[in-house]
C-alpha cells in the first residue's frame, strides 16, 4: 500500500473510534501507535513512548497552558464572568436584541481573561441563559449567540489555543497573540451586527429592555476592573516585551487567584477546586499533545506529508484553491473532533504544504502569522458547525425546553458573519498583519 492508503486508513479507524465516543486523546494514541507499528517497527514504536514522549514534554513553551488554564479558573471563581455580561447589559440592554449582544460581549470580555471556548460558552451560559429566558428571548437567539460568543475563547489573546497553533508552525507566541486581536475584535463585532439584523428580521426573538441610568452604567463599569487590570497587565506586559508569554501567564494567574480571594471570596476549597480542574484539563491537553505527536510520527514514517506536498505541487493549482480545500476540511473535522484536536493534528500536515505555495508574502513569517490565524478562525467555526459543533452542545445542553434543531438554526446567522470575516481575512492579509507590524516598529 501507498502512504496515500495507509494514511486514509488511518484517519478512517480515527474517526471510527470518535463516533463511537473513544475519547479523543485515546483514539489519537491508538491510531499513532498502531500506524507506527504497521509502517515502521514496533521497535520504533516503543522507542517513541519511551524518548520522544519525555522530549516533547520538556518543551518549556508548553508551561504556558496550565497557567493560563488556571487563570481561568479563578476567573471563574472571582464571578467576572457575572460582571462582565451586567456590565454589557446596563449599556445594551435597551436595544432590540441587547441582551444577547451583552451575552457576545461578554464572552469576548471573559475569553480575554480564559483562552477556551468550551469553558468561556459554559461559563458565559450559566450568567447570560436565565437573563435571556426572563426578558422572552427566542431560545434560538439566546443559545446560537452564546455558542457562538463562545469561540471567541480561541481568538482573543490570551488563548490556550493560540499558544499550540505557534508552537505548531513555530511562531512566535507573542506576534500571532498580536495578530489575533484584530480578528478577535472584527468576530465580535460581527455577532453583535448579526444579532442587530437578525432581531429586525423577527422582532419578537430579541425584546428590548429597560434602559439603565448612567449611574448604573458607571457602577457596573467599576464592577469589572478586575478584568481590565489582568487584560492589561497580561496582554499589555506581552505586547510592550514587558514579560515573556510564560511571565504573563504566571502574573495572570497570581493576580486573578488573588482577585478571587478578595473580591470572589474564594477559600481554601476554591483554591483546591481550581487546581484540582487545572491539573485534569491540562492532563487532556497533553493526551492530545501525545496522540497528535504519535500520528505525525506514523504520517512522517508513511511519507505522507512529502506525498501530499508533491501531489499538491504538481496539480498546479491556484494556491487560494488549495487553501480553500484546507477549510473545507477543518470545517468538515470540526464536526467531530475539539478545536485543540485540530489544530493539533492537522496544522503540522497542512503547513508545510502551504509553504510550498505562492501567496506572495514578503516573507515566510508574514504567511505563518496569516495562515495560523485562518486556521484557527476556520476551527473556530468548526465549534458551531451542525452536525455536532461542541460549542452548540455545551449551550443547548444547558438550556431546558430548547430543542437541538433550534440552536443549530440559532447558529446560522453566526455562521454567515464567520465566512464573510473568513473571506475578508483571505484577501486582505494586511488586516491581521496590521497590529504585528506596527507593534515591531
Amino acid at each position: 500500500m501507498g502512504p496515500l492508503e495507509i494514511s486514509a486508513i488511518g484517519f478512517a479507524v480515527l474517526v471510527l473510534l470518535l463516533v463511537v465516543r473513544v475519547p479523543i486523546g485515546v483514539a489519537m494514541i491508538a491510531v499513532g501507535f498502531g500506524g507506527l507499528f504497521f509502517v515502521a517497527s514496533p521497535k520504533i514504536a516503543l522507542n517513541y513512548l519511551k524518548n520522544d514522549m519525555f522530549y516533547l514534554y520538556l518543551d518549556f513553551n508548553f508551561t504556558i497552558i496550565p497557567l493560563f488554564m488556571l487563570m481561568g479558573q479563578f476567573a471563574s471563581k472571582a464571578g467576572l464572568s457575572a460582571a462582565l455580561f451586567k456590565s454589557a447589559e446596563t449599556f445594551l440592554g435597551h436595544r432590540r436584541g441587547g441582551v444577547a449582544m451583552a451575552a457576545v460581549g461578554g464572552c469576548a470580555g471573559f475569553g480575554a481573561i480564559c483562552g477556551s471556548s468550551l469553558a468561556t460558552a459554559a461559563t458565559m451560559g450559566q450568567v447570560s441563559l436565565p437573563e435571556l429566558k426572563r426578558q422572552n428571548y427566542s431560545g434560538a437567539l439566546a443559545t446560537g449567540a452564546l455558542a457562538a460568543g463562545g469561540t471567541l475563547g480561541i481568538l482573543i489573546p490570551p488563548s490556550i489555543v493560540l499558544v499550540i497553533a505557534a508552537i505548531a508552525v513555530e511562531a512566535n507566541i507573542v506576534t500571532l497573540f498580536q495578530a489575533a486581536l484584530i480578528p478577535g475584535i472584527l468576530a465580535a463585532f460581527g455577532y453583535m451586527l448579526a444579532i442587530a439584523v437578525y432581531v429586525r428580521i423577527w422582532p419578537k426573538s430579541g425584546p428590548t429592555g429597560p434602559r439603565a441610568s448612567w449611574r448604573q452604567r458607571l457602577i457596573s463599569f467599576l464592577e469589572i476592573w478586575p478584568v481590565l487590570l489582568i487584560f492589561v497587565l497580561v496582554i499589555g506586559g506581552i505586547y510592550s516585551g514587558l514579560f515573556t508569554p510564560t511571565q504573563a501567564a504566571g502574573v495572570g494567574a497570581i493576580g486573578t487567584g488573588l482577585i478571587a480571594i478578595v473580591k470572589g471570596g474564594m477559600r481554601w476549597k476554591g483554591i483546591v477546586d481550581s487546581l484540582l480542574g487545572t491539573a485534569s484539563t491540562s492532563a487532556m491537553i497533553f493526551i492530545i499533545l501525545f496522540g497528535a505527536g504519535l500520528i505525525n510520527s506514523f504520517l512522517a514514517f508513511a511519507g505522507t506529508p512529502r506525498f501530499l506536498v508533491e501531489t499538491i505541487s504538481a496539480l498546479d493549482m491556484a494556491p487560494i484553491l488549495i487553501l480553500f480545500a484546507m477549510v473545507l476540511v477543518f470545517i468538515i473535522l470540526g464536526s467531530l473532533m475539539d478545536s485543540l484536536s485540530m489544530i493539533i493534528l492537522l496544522l503540522p500536515i497542512f503547513w508545510p504544504i502551504i509553504l510550498g505555495l505562492d501567496f506572495g508574502f514578503a516573507s515566510v513569517d508574514d504567511l505563518r502569522i496569516w495562515f495560523s490565524i485562518i486556521a484557527l478562525m476556520v476551527v473556530e467555526v468548526g465549534l458551531i458547525t451542525p452536525p455536532v459543533g461542541l460549542n452548540v452542545f455545551v449551550i443547548n445542553k444547558m438550556a431546558d425546553g430548547v430543542p437541538m434543531r433550534d440552536t443549530f438554526a440559532g447558529v446560522l446567522p453566526f455562521l454567515m458573519t464567520d465566512f464573510i470575516r473568513i473571506g475578508i481575512l483571505i484577501a486582505f492579509p494586511a488586516i491581521t498583519l496590521a497590529l504585528p507590524r506596527l507593534l515591531s516598529g
